[in-house]
């Protein structure tokens, strides 16, 4: 079994059903910086529902993809 990242639209979040993922809330998901998109991980070889037909991602694809400007503010405050 191998933890697996999804990205989702964060207008989806309502859908998510928080005991099938990592996470416990909206309140503990990352978005990206302009908000319009976030992500959440599971460690199941069966893909929960809601998120049946996304692309799903590798740590080391999403750590890619996190280190991109809309994800990570190239110039944070106090810098």
């Amino acid at each position: 079994m191998s933890r697996k990242y999804v990205i989702i639209n964060s207008d989806e979040v309502d859908s998510v059903d928080f005991d099938q993922v990592d996470e416990t809330s909206s309140d503990t998901i990352r978005y990206s910086i302009d908000n319009s998109q976030t992500f959440v991980k599971f460690d199941s070889d069966t893909t929960p529902s809601f998120l049946e037909g996304k692309t799903q991602y590798t740590h080391s694809e999403i750590l890619t993809i996190l280190a991109t400007d809309e994800w990570t503010d190239p110039n944070p405050p106090g810098e």
